[in-house]
């Protein structure tokens, strides 16, 4: 690893053996005196393992010197954060080739958690995937964990990280490819060589036929046993180095001592070991194991299929106006500012926004939303979209990583590469998986030795045990599960961010909604304007609340400025403009002072607006909000505004309380118009007129009673709530979403969706439980029936390999989860 993100001397490297201290140097963020550098170093110094701290704000650095033992990293990263800074930390993601078996990712994470400066290292079985936190500060190279996993006996192979998103992706479908064709091939010789000893074995079975000569049988085995079966006794021996086991251990123990067994009696006795010999044995498991690995490997894919849809979407090249003229390009070449030629039936290669042209582009792939949508000049584009009939110019506005589709690929790989909490379990399990089927195997061989079944009979019953003990099913059951859940899932427009959030989420029994934007289209409108007296026309009131609220931001006045434009209405100028945080606004207008806003607004202006009580109430009754319009202390009128309730939003409550979930939404509005809006969608509570620093005051209040709360906001003024929730549920529209801020995202402002979380949650979590249930069912009744001589070796190793196809294929029915499903 290059100096600067994490140092340990080379010079003292020694000193760890010796018991002495080492030196450990980390970088430090957010310092700004000496005074921060003292609460650094005293937290620091707390850490056990900590001989002693001097830390320098001028460098920011952190440099350390570590009893024997050392100190956890972990630890020491969290001790910074706990006083208010943090430890730069970068993740590197890499391609492993080589795994077999659950204790051969357990062995991969081990080798890269021991390079210096690692945080935390996961690695995916399913995916074939690891990902490692390291200390950052500087960009970190990927060589320390390519010399780590190459030590540890796999390999890292070539992959987007290293080579370009494009070459990567390519180099990893050649790769694949050759795999698949090589391994058919490989299966359709060891088929070839193993029916005839089948065959056979078969035959006697019937009363027919009779065996087939020695010499004959070890002719057709050999082969499959040391060059198709080579990888086993490859795999066993780099676990034997270094110091552990794997399912390839366990099937070159089992099929050499079914062979080895079968060659003595051959060389010992001749023809005369005719009906002794288990050479088919030996072949069938081999045979066996390799087809449940052709077929394992594609199911994974079948289950990693999403993030690969998801890749592929993105074009090779982009048609893009240079010096007046379209030229192709790379997409790699294409910038930010870029206008960019889309053709009719292609796909958006940017992310951008629409000059010129109309279309209706299809973005069910990234949002999930089955329906072309209509664009225009003005709207965003997502790159991935497929355009309609139109053409259009598109100014792009985010390329490469910055992509839309390149943070969603990101969000799920980050996500599918999490681990489960249940999965801790698992890998401790795993560790010692190995061992502990080689101690039943020596103790059934000597057990049954001991019992007078003779050395033949204690032989294939030890040799059962080996062969139909599957570490594979264990190590498959919950990666599997969350890939196909993840993907399946943004298939259908939800992100997960987080394995953790996604358990969680089928805890939750309370989800809080903002109102705007969330139930509510976030687009309010004027559906009334009332005069309160014959003197004054609705196109006047209208014409001065327009004039006032010219110098607001606020989406009312927006619903105000553009209900009179629609109108043809002239705005007057207005000047001396002043608003009222939460109760309306106030200028002068044609030399009227104006006052447009709440009745609260109006008596602290001294306006009598007793006259207007009656109609107001009755329109926020409605669900609309109801502004009172005011000139020169005299009542006008008023104008009514409403946020129409999103398509489906009925529904989508009426689907959480089946699940007995209890909804709640919170509301700036008035009490009457948010009690509105929530008895026209079912909700069980309403909070009105709370303010929006307010609302994870109120999430944390119902966590307080008990409850496990999901907040549901837009992702950007929900910011604090949506942290502040056990789940957080951030509902974008495509392009604008708010990852970083919450657990869950969904890609497009259905609440329908929000409902399909849980869902998601519950369907995921039940996978996880079947298939484990099922590896541990399958091991803990396949292993004493094997030790028990109620299995042959043929049987067992048939049952080894469609344990994990079965684990697999399970998963699979994951793929058709929708997030109308409970």
């Amino acid at each position: 690893m290059p100096e600067g993100p994490l140092v340990r001397t080379a010079d003292r490297a020694s000193d760890v053996a010796t018991g002495d201290a080492s030196a450990l140097s980390l970088p430090v963020e957010g310092m700004t005196c000496a005074g921060c550098a003292r609460r650094v170093e005293k937290a620091l110094r707390e850490v056990d393992g900590v001989a002693d701290v001097s830390v320098n704000p001028a460098t920011d650095r952190a440099d350390l010197r570590l009893a024997p033992g050392g100190a956890d990293l972990p630890r020491l990263i969290g001790a910074v954060a706990g006083v208010g800074y943090s430890v730069p930390t970068e993740s590197v993601r890499l391609s492993i080739g080589g795994m077999t078996c659950a204790t051969c990712a357990g062995r991969v994470e081990r080798a890269l958690t021991a390079v210096p400066g690692v945080v935390e290292a996961s690695v995916n079985l399913a995916t074939e995937t690891a990902t490692v936190r390291v200390v950052g500060g500087g960009r970190v190279g990927r060589a320390p964990f390519v010399e780590a996993v190459r030590e540890g006996g796999y390999e890292v192979l070539e992959d987007a990280a290293a080579t370009g998103a494009e070459a990567g992706e390519a180099a990893a479908d050649r790769r694949e490819a050759a795999r698949d064709r090589r391994e058919l091939m490989v299966l359709a010789v060891s088929a070839l060589l193993t029916l005839p000893l089948v065959g056979q074995m078969v035959a006697m079975a019937a009363g027919q036929g009779h065996y087939l000569s020695p010499w004959a049988e070890l002719a057709l085995a050999a082969p499959v046993q040391f060059v198709v079966g080579w990888r086993f006794y490859r795999g066993a021996w780099k676990a034997l180095k270094a110091g552990t086991g794997n399912m390839d251990l366990l099937v070159a123990l089992g099929t050499s001592a079914a062979f080895g067994y079968s060659l003595a009696m051959v060389l010992l006795n001749g023809a005369a070991a005719a009906g002794h010999l288990y050479f088919e044995a030996a072949a069938v498991v081999i045979t066996l194991v390799v087809a449940g690995k052709v077929l394992e490997a594609r199911a994974k894919r079948g289950t990693a299929s999403a993030i690969r849809q998801l890749m592929a979407l993105r074009p090779d090249r982009a048609r893009v106006e240079r010096d007046g003229e379209e030229v192709e390009v790379a997409i790699d070449s294409v910038a930010r500012g870029d206008v960019v030629v889309v053709r009719p039936g292609e796909r958006l290669p940017v992310d951008g926004r629409v000059l010129e042209g109309e279309s209706e582009v299809d973005e069910s792939l990234i949002t999930g939303e089955s329906l072309p949508v209509a664009k225009a000049a003005g709207d965003a584009v997502t790159g991935g979209a497929i355009n309609g009939a139109g053409r259009l110019r598109v100014e792009a506005t985010a390329v490469g990583t910055d992509s839309t589709l390149s943070r969603i690929v990101a969000l799920v790989e980050a996500a599918q590469a999490g681990k489960a909490p249940v999965q801790r379990l698992v890998d401790r399990i795993s560790a010692v998986f190995v061992p502990v089927v080689v101690a039943i195997a020596v103790a059934t061989f000597v057990g049954w030795l001991a019992a007078g079944g003779g050395f033949e009979t204690a032989l294939v019953a030890a040799v059962s045990v080996l062969v139909i003990a599957c570490p594979c099913a264990l190590g498959l059951a919950t990666p599997t599960a969350i890939v196909a859940g993840t993907g399946v899932a943004a298939r259908h427009g939800i992100l997960v961010r987080d394995i953790e959030t996604l358990e969680r989420a089928h805890k939750v029994d309370t989800v809080i909604f903002d109102k705007t934007g969330t139930l509510t289209e976030g687009r309010p409108s004027v559906t009334d304007v009332v005069a309160l007296d014959d003197a004054t026309a609705e196109s006047e009131i209208l014409r001065l609340a327009g004039a006032v609220q010219q110098g607001s931001e606020h989406p009312l006045a927006e619903a105000v400025r553009q209900a009179a434009s629609d109108r043809g209405i002239a705005l007057p100028r207005a000047a001396e403009f002043a608003s009222r945080t939460g109760r309306g606004v106030i200028a002068t207008v044609e030399g009227r002072r104006v006052v447009v806003g709440s009745a609260r607004l109006m008596g602290e202006e001294g306006v009598a607006a007793e006259d207007s009580a009656a109609v107001r109430e009755s329109l926020e009754s409605e669900g609309k909000t109801a502004m009172i319009v005011a000139a020169d202390g005299a009542v006008l009128g008023l104008v009514a505004v409403a946020d129409r309730v999103r398509d489906g939003a009925a529904e989508a409550i009426a689907a959480l309380k089946a699940r007995g979930i209890e909804t709640v939404m919170l509301s700036g509005d008035a009490r009457r118009v948010a009690e509105a809006v929530g008895a026209s969608l079912g909700l069980d509570r309403v909070r009105a007129e709370v303010r929006p620093e307010d609302k994870a005051a109120e999430v944390e209040r119902l966590r307080g009673e008990g409850r496990v709360v999901a907040m549901v906001g837009d992702g950007i003024n929900d910011a604090p709530a949506l942290a502040a929730a056990d789940v957080g549920i951030a509902m974008g529209s495509g392009t604008d979403i708010a990852m970083e801020t919450a657990g869950v995202t969904l890609m497009r402002p259905d609440p329908a969706l929000v409902a399909g979380v849980f869902g998601l949650s519950r369907a995921t979590l039940g996978k996880i439980r079947q298939n484990l249930g099922w590896a541990f069912g399958y091991n803990v009744a396949a292993l004493p029936l094997a030790a028990a001589g109620l299995l042959s070796p043929a049987i067992a190793g048939a049952a080894m390999a469609l344990s994990s196809v079965s684990v697999v294929t399970n998963t699979l029915t994951l793929k058709r989860w929708k997030p109308g499903r409970r």
